[in-house]
């Protein structure tokens, strides 16, 4: 096989397949027709000599023989848009560059509305590409240099490859609707905490298991009465009575977005969360991640001051 004449785009096909399992979706992550997705994988049968994915009821599975170059394909292509994206002379006023950024949900409330705007103006050519992170293996992914950055409640995993920055803290208030029957001068006591029922906040990863600690040393529990996505809080708490645990600066974004909610102090000290940001050691020094995470600390820096 004359590896020279190999057309190095057949592989970033590869890559789209073997990660959406769909030639469809495969087609439009690479903005190409599902036709032109089909002709690079019939080529790059001939030259491997191999059928490399098949259909199934699941999608497009890997062969045993594709299986074996999944992950080293997309490692070594993961390399080559790092060294190609990368330019020393990076200026964000001319640059075109996709920025593949992982944000838990509080993240993307409170932080991510302040740095879109910010790259907007700095980089009006960039895209930012938020995406969930709670359905992603945030370590696999940059690892594997799918995102480049992840912002959240994240602990240092260890190992030397990753770094960890602290970008502010947050504290634990009570998000209710206004004039609710356990707010007295705006605190909720622990009495009210275990009468009224609670609303648990299943997509934002906040850890609120400290209450039932709390309530416990004083022989109350609470009744959890809905388990909700996050974005479903202000309709269910403004039509009950229902309260819930979530750091402040998100209950603020909620208050500041929709009438009808008050915030709650809890009657006793409540734990620090910090939202730190992730990346790869290998993106340390690259001029346009550098630029991506100095923007994230300038809207960190404006957070971090909103509460004092």
């Amino acid at each position: 096989m004359n590896w020279r004449s190999v057309d190095l785009n057949l592989f970033f096909v590869f890559d789209a397949i073997a990660e959406e399992r769909s030639i469809t979706a495969a087609a439009q992550r690479l903005n190409l027709s599902q036709s032109a997705v089909s002709h690079a994988l019939a080529r790059l049968r001939r030259v491997l000599g191999d059928d490399l994915f098949v259909r199934s009821a699941d999608g497009m599975e890997p062969t045993p023989y594709a299986s074996e170059l999944v992950e080293p394909i997309h490692r070594i292509l993961a390399l080559l848009r790092n060294v190609l994206v990368q330019s020393p002379d990076f200026d964000p006023t001319r640059a075109d560059t996709v920025f593949r950024i992982a944000v838990d949900n509080s993240s993307a409330l409170v932080l991510a509305p302040r740095l879109s705007a910010l790259a907007t103006v700095q980089a009006p050519g960039v895209t930012l590409d938020l995406r969930p992170s709670g359905t992603l293996d945030i370590l696999d992914r940059l690892e594997r240099g799918d995102i480049d950055l992840a912002i959240g409640n994240i602990s240092d995993p260890g190992g030397g490859r990753l770094n960890v920055e602290p970008l502010f803290d947050d504290t634990f208030v009570i998000l209710a609707r206004q004039a609710h029957p356990g707010g007295v001068g705006g605190i909720m006591t622990l009495d009210a905490l275990a009468i009224h029922s609670h609303l648990s906040l299943t997509s934002t990863g906040e850890d609120d298991r400290f209450l039932d600690a709390e309530l416990s040393r004083h022989q109350l529990t609470r009744h959890v009465a809905t388990r909700a996505p996050l974005l479903s809080a202000p309709a269910i708490l403004t039509r009950s009575d229902m309260v819930a645990v979530v750091s402040e600066r998100l209950a603020r974004a909620f208050v500041a977005e929709r009438s009808g909610l008050e915030i709650l102090r809890l009657a006793f000290v409540p734990p620090r969360t910090t939202t730190a940001m992730l990346w790869h050691r290998r993106a340390d020094d690259p001029a346009a991640q550098l630029w991506l995470r100095q923007i994230v600390r300038i809207c960190a820096k404006d957070i971090g001051q909103s509460i004092q």
